[in-house]
């Protein structure tokens, strides 16, 4: 097939009028995930992983700071590294999980970010152990995951029925939240009693576990087709699958500035918690640890939210609610500061899950699987590049305002991120769209 530019009509979503709300699905009879055998072995796989993960990012750092003694230049650099991937790869690793079968590719990065972790212990037995194999390992794992967090969100929709997409996400969100929860405080105690390299030995039994599980499930994929389109063509159609419809590109636009304005203001929380509160290390773990509460209870909530609301009002109200509740920051003050916090991030945790189930699962349903991949990755690609602009951002404005004027500014902004789903077509999304409706 010769090159070709992609155009609107050839983009077919799943129903007629993506500014209209979704209805029911017209596939099989569904059955409840619980009874879903391949949901479960997906979703043990997921929660295996997510939760070993949370070893390695606390056991690296603590290796490199207290076995190799790094400076905050390298500390900074091994950061970095762990998260260049994405920026460098991620529209390239979607056209790589739309042309090949989604499940090997996960299978695939478990394995690999196994073996690559493997190398930290053995290292430390065999006296080898450096800042620079912790610099390759970060980059190679961040790749790595990268694979693998595309290919997981393309999935789903081939495991599940539509209109389970926002039960199968708040389930796998669920374990995700409170494996952030629970995770760093029993890395930390295992840090204590074994030392932290060999601790990272929880994240590759999590990754092999995770491998296991995956290979398990017995629903088949369908091979992709050949489009005999470039890479750089096949960027391009997942660029404009985001862009060119009202609602994706408004979700985007909603959670790309949520993500400036949020990482502006989370940049300078700890600063303000201790410089101007005079909070204790115990107190601020105890506001962080709410935000991670709410995390969960969200998850717990999300797929019962959206049927009450319908999917385009709970997307609506995670955002507007997650910004008001960000102003809290700014009006602390002592002796009502802890408990007020607590209870913004409390709520800060629940409508950030709320309103990522509501939205990827639209997403999801929304986009038809060979596409998926793609769409995921310019998603991301969208939304996660104003993170590290945030962070300068913060800095910024609180050199020049002050850090609470600063905290005050950005939640402003975070709050104001609502208006790009409140005046789009999303908010007049009911349901998850069905099987049947696509544009033609």
């Amino acid at each position: 097939m010769g090159r070709r530019e992609v155009r609107d009509s050839e983009i077919k979503l799943r129903h007629a009028n993506p500014d209209v709300s979704g209805g029911a699905s017209t596939g099989p009879v569904e059955r409840s995930l619980f009874k879903h055998s391949d949901f479960l072995k997906f979703w043990s796989a997921d929660s295996i992983s997510f939760f070993g993960s949370q070893f390695s990012t606390l056991a690296i750092p603590w290796v490199a700071v207290t076995t190799l003694g790094a400076d905050a230049s390298q500390m900074g650099v091994l950061g970095a590294l762990s998260l260049l991937a994405f920026p460098l790869f991620g529209l390239f690793v979607g056209v790589w999980v739309d042309r090949n079968l989604r499940k090997r590719t996960m299978i695939v990065s478990n394995l690999g970010r196994a073996l690559l972790l493997g190398t930290i212990p053995a290292a430390t037995i065999l006296g080898g152990l450096s800042m620079n194999l912790l610099y390759i390992v970060s980059f190679l794992v961040g790749t790595l995951q990268t694979f693998f967090d595309i290919g997981y969100q393309a999935y789903v929709p081939s495991l599940v029925e539509r209109t389970q997409l926002v039960e199968a996400n708040s389930k796998l969100e669920t374990s995700r939240s409170t494996a952030q929860v629970a995770g760093p405080s029993i890395a930390g105690v295992l840090v204590q009693i074994f030392s932290a390299p060999y601790v990272i030995l929880g994240d590759v039994l999590g990754y092999s576990g995770s491998a296991t599980f995956l290979s398990a499930i017995r629903k088949k994929e369908a091979t992709p087709e050949a489009t005999g389109k470039t890479v750089l063509e096949d960027i391009k159609e997942g660029l404009a699958v985001v862009l060119r419809n009202r609602s994706l590109s408004s979700i985007a636009g909603c959670t790309a500035t949520s993500n400036l304005f949020s990482n502006a203001y989370g940049v300078l929380l700890l600063l303000f918690f201790y410089n101007e509160l005079h909070m204790t290390a115990l107190e601020s773990g105890i506001v962080f640890t709410l935000g991670g509460i709410g995390s969960v209870v969200g998850a717990l909530t999300s797929s019962r939210i959206s049927r009450v609301l319908g999917v385009g009002w709970a997307i609506v109200s995670g955002a507007l609610i997650f910004g008001v509740a960000s102003l809290a920051f700014y009006f602390a003050a002592q002796p009502f500061a802890i408990p007020l916090m607590a209870i913004a991030q409390f709520v800060i945790g629940l409508t950030t899950v709320l309103y990522n189930v509501n939205q990827v699962s639209y997403r999801q349903a929304l986009v038809p699987p060979e596409l998926q991949g793609r769409m995921n990755a310019s998603m991301r690609f969208i939304v996660w590049g104003t993170i590290p602009i945030g962070a300068i951002l913060g800095g910024v404005l609180g050199q020049w305002l002050g850090v609470r004027p600063a905290i005050g500014v950005a939640s402003i902004g975070s709050t104001l991120a609502f208006l790009w789903v409140i005046f789009s077509p999303v908010r007049k999304i009911r349901e998850i769209p069905g099987r049947e409706q696509r544009t033609r």
